[in-house]
């Protein structure tokens, strides 16, 4: 199923885990709003559903909730 809207690139630098993703991406303002959207089966990541707020990204992931996708940019 393809994103509603063209993904938006978030950089970031060395690993980073889903529920801080979501924060960086402006998905969510809150570690409790992340965790609230991710155990309400909200997230996809590669259009898969996920509920572990510190799955680990990798380059190129895509990051979809409530009709915003972004895409994981891993600099360095």
């Amino acid at each position: 199923m393809e994103p509603e809207v063209e993904p938006e690139v978030v950089e970031v630098t060395g690993v980073v885990r889903l529920g801080q993703f979501l924060k960086l991406a402006g998905a969510v303002e809150t570690g409790g709003q992340a965790r609230e959207a991710l155990l309400a089966g909200d997230v996809t990541v590669n259009e898969e559903v996920e509920e572990r707020r510190g799955r680990q990204l990798s380059d190129g992931d895509l990051v979809e909730l409530g009709g915003g996708a972004w895409t994981v940019h891993v600099m360095g």
